[in-house]
């Protein structure tokens, strides 16, 4: 019987192994199923090794939120600088969002850090988001403040509906895809009133 030898990864191979692995993880089974066991396990490694990577469980989640916050805000600002050259639907946008905090899983991931005493565990969540609002703000005939007031409706009721949604509208009596509809009128409304 031969013993066929782990392949070495590099230190930055085995990090976005442990953050696939992770995210893998988060969306399957929740953000509690993402612990340094967990995650060591998937990917062949030591718990030694992601301790060595990310400090603590709390870390790796930390990064974990990054990397998600950082892929889903990449996937936004490509459709707000789209959005500035072409027609184009504002429910695009809201749906980036909504699924950011739902499918992507941030909102789970956040309110589990938060509700586990990680109060920085919205960082990375926060400071991606304000990289993007600054990035789109230095297009033309843009006012600051009236897209930081946009960004947070728009974050708020993506968490909100990422937690509570399904839940809400099934008792409310209305369709699942309510609050994006409401996102996205009030999202045209918005653009309709600087033009």
């Amino acid at each position: 019987m031969s013993i066929t030898p782990r392949r070495r990864l590099s230190p930055e191979e085995s990090r976005d192994a442990a953050l696939e692995a992770a995210r893998a993880l988060l969306l399957a089974a929740g953000p509690q199923a993402v612990t340094l066991k967990a995650v060591s396990a998937a990917i062949g490694r030591t718990h030694a090794n992601l301790l060595h990577h990310f400090g603590s469980a709390a870390g790796l989640q930390k990064s974990l939120a990054a990397c998600i916050a950082e892929r889903v805000t990449a996937k936004i600002g490509a459709a707000v600088l789209r959005a500035r050259t072409e027609t184009h639907d504002p429910r695009e946008v809201v749906d980036l969002t909504f699924d950011a905090f739902d499918t992507e899983g941030a909102g789970a991931l956040a309110s589990w850090m938060i509700l586990n005493g990680n109060q920085d565990a919205l960082d990375p969540i926060l400071e991606a988001i304000h990289r993007l609002v600054d990035h789109i703000a230095e297009g033309p005939d843009l006012q600051a403040v009236s897209l930081h007031e946009e960004t947070l409706q728009l974050v708020l009721m993506a968490l909100g509906d990422a937690l509570l949604g399904a839940a809400m509208a099934r008792a409310l009596g209305l369709d699942r895809d309510t609050a994006r509809k409401m996102a996205t009128r009030r999202l045209t409304y918005s653009m309709q009133k600087k033009s």
